[in-house]
């Protein structure tokens, strides 16, 4: 018997798997193919608005993520950068072979943990309790907790204009009985819908005719313990270009509407509602005279280029028209022709907010089985339901994330309290205390935590508490720098927009001024921290009104959380709350008293008299 079994290798997974074995649980994961763990069916990167900050936060818990993706990458972009901090997001374009092959190897070296590859044809469920699978081949494997992390293979099809085909994402298997299981059980699915773009031949395209993307030149990384000499040395990254789409491109997708799968009625699903498909953007944006397009590379060892932006379910002879009418690609070879998958999901309504299902118990569910979209996403739900399921075992009480904490606490609240209809995916207007939640402190907000759970150890433990102590030591020096006025210093002030100084005043309030930046500094005060403590000083005095603020915001949050509803209040007969509320409250039978009020169709009042009835 295992103490957690994880079905799925994908990256909510190897996420799972790999936190559950560091908390010294013996873990099984079970894969189709143990070659393909940690695959990227679609875009081969990893990070972007919000995304990246969600990678950062796996990092700061121990995950395996950022390290892979900093070590794998053919390219660092940091975007954002002429916005404000809440919104600075890690962007790497990724060598999704060396990805999945640096993956592998982790998941073979790491303690407790047994891969097996196997098909699961069903869950082994007695009396609303999981105790295990049923394998394909017949045998049976125990354990006291499962998490499932099957992703889009759940009785999936691959949609290409009027045909659909029974298959899983690049031509691995799908598994037909496994959701049947499920809905036997009295869990509910849905249909969800995604997709992927051609890829094509690197030599047969003409670069001449596209625009450069290079990457940032600096030391970029997700994870604290990538050294510099891990990653590709900026001189040796990949360039991404840029082109558009062309009128006769729009010309030839507008002719063949009915032939999309999309529109041809052969999909039942919903598809993405922010990645989609090159028809249904000319169908949603028809005002847009074009759509922009990156070219990417996929992997140091192949030829092939990802088209990103031009998903589609068209037919392949119409594929081919429209690729070969796109800007620099007018004689490509066609590599790998794009496709729609359909598949099935579990409503997250019927989860709770540590990923355990609400009607089968040590039943745990992560990533996009869960109705997500995207690799982060489901490697952040991955090391959640890791992390939970072996705190079951030991008896513990859950780990979960506030919204004010990390973006993975926004996402499992939207997901256990709004659900979802379509693919979801993170975006940073989902945060409500975005200031609160960026990519340079990840650390600060989350590794404690990580390291109380046992997911970081001691040595990364004390080398945060080492830089932290650093970093608030310089805050308070700074406070004793006495900066003079000369005229260099008040040509620099005014280089930046400011008025000349007419008295002394300390560097700290020098650098409450927007573009003041200490290395500029340095040549008056002698005083230079490094880049990276720098950096972290600056945003700390900077936005340090604005921080506040946003934790006084977030107190209000705290404290509604922190009043538990109890698991078996009669909603139904309460008096004085609106029949929506308590139809809405007996559904989803939320944990805390803050995930009620932000349960669509839930008033102020209704949360009012509700509040009134638990205290």
């Amino acid at each position: 018997m295992f103490d957690v079994i994880v079905i799925g290798g994908g990256h909510a997974g190897i996420e799972a798997a790999m936190a559950a074995s560091r908390m010294q649980k013996n873990t099984a994961l079970l894969t189709m193919n143990i070659d393909m763990v940690g695959s990227m069916p679609c875009n081969p990167s990893v990070g972007g608005p919000a995304k990246g900050i969600v990678v950062r936060e796996i990092d700061a818990l121990g995950g395996i993520m950022p390290v892979a993706a900093d070590q794998t990458a053919l390219q660092f972009k940091m975007l954002n950068t002429t916005k404000g901090p809440g919104v600075w997001s890690l962007r790497v374009q990724s060598d999704k072979e060396a990805y999945k092959k640096f993956m592998k190897q982790a998941l073979l070296k790491q303690e407790h943990l047994t891969v097996i590859e196997t098909m699961v044809a069903s869950l082994w469920i007695e009396d609303q309790k999981v105790r295990g699978v049923h394998c394909q081949d017949g045998t049976n494997i125990e354990a006291k907790a499962v998490i499932l992390t099957t992703g889009t293979y759940m009785t999936s099809s691959v949609l290409r204009g009027h045909t659909a085909t029974s298959s899983g994402p690049e031509s691995q298997p799908t598994i037909n009985t496994l959701s049947e299981s499920l809905r036997t059980a009295g869990i509910r699915t849905f249909r969800l819908k995604t997709g992927t773009p051609p890829r094509v031949k690197m030599d047969s395209i003409d670069f001449e005719k596209t625009s450069v993307q290079p990457g940032t030149n600096a030391f970029l990384r997700f994870s604290e313990t990538t050294k510099l000499e891990e990653v590709l040395p900026f001189s040796q990254q990949e360039v991404c270009h840029l082109i558009y789409t062309t009128p006769k491109t729009h010309e030839i997708i507008r002719s063949h509407l009915k032939d999309s799968a999309m529109y041809s009625g052969l999909v039942k699903g919903v598809g993405p509602r922010y990645c989609p498909s090159i028809e249904d953007k000319l169908v949603r944006f028809a005002d847009k005279p074009r759509h922009q397009l990156f070219l990417e590379p996929e992997s140091k060892s192949l030829d092939t280029i990802y088209i990103q932006g031009f998903s589609t379910s068209m037919p392949i002879d119409v594929q081919e028209e429209m690729v070969h009418s796109l800007p620099g690609l007018e004689n490509c070879v066609i590599e790998k022709y794009a496709y729609a998958i359909e598949y099935d999901a579990i409503d997250p309504l019927q989860m709770h907010p540590n990923m355990e299902n609400k009607i089968v118990e040590n039943l745990f569910t992560a990533g996009q089985v869960n109705g997500t979209s995207g690799y982060e996403e489901a490697a952040g739900q991955g090391l959640m339901a890791g992390i939970n399921a072996a705190l079951k075992l030991d008896g513990k009480a859950p780990f979960i994330l506030r919204r004010d904490q990390a973006y993975i606490g926004v996402m499992i609240d939207d997901l256990c309290t709004k659900g979802t209809k379509e693919p979801y995916r993170l975006l940073t207007s989902r945060a409500e205390y975005r200031l609160l939640l960026r990519h340079d402190n990840a650390e600060e907000r989350l590794l404690e935590m990580g390291y109380e759970i046992g997911c970081v150890d001691e040595k990364r433990y004390q080398t945060f508490c080492h830089k932290q102590e650093a970093i608030q030591k310089a805050i308070e020096d700074l406070k004793e720098v006495h900066v003079k006025p000369s005229d260099a210093l008040n040509a620099y002030l005014q280089s930046c927009g400011f008025e000349p100084m007419q008295r002394g005043m300390t560097e700290y309030q020098l650098l409450k001024r927007p573009k003041v930046k200490i290395s500029d500094l340095t040549t008056f005060t002698n005083v230079d921290f490094g880049e990276e403590i720098n950096s972290h000083i600056e945003i700390a005095i900077k936005y340090e009104g604005y921080i506040n603020k946003a934790k006084r915001d977030a107190k209000h949050l705290q404290q509604m959380e922190s009043v538990a509803l109890p698991k078996d209040l009669d909603y139904a007969h309460m008096d004085n709350i609106s029949l929506e509320a308590r139809q809405k409250l007996s559904e989803i039978r939320p944990a805390t008293l803050g995930q009620a009020s932000r349960i669509s169709g839930i008033n102020p009042s209704d949360i009012a008299i509700l509040a009134m009835k638990v205290r």
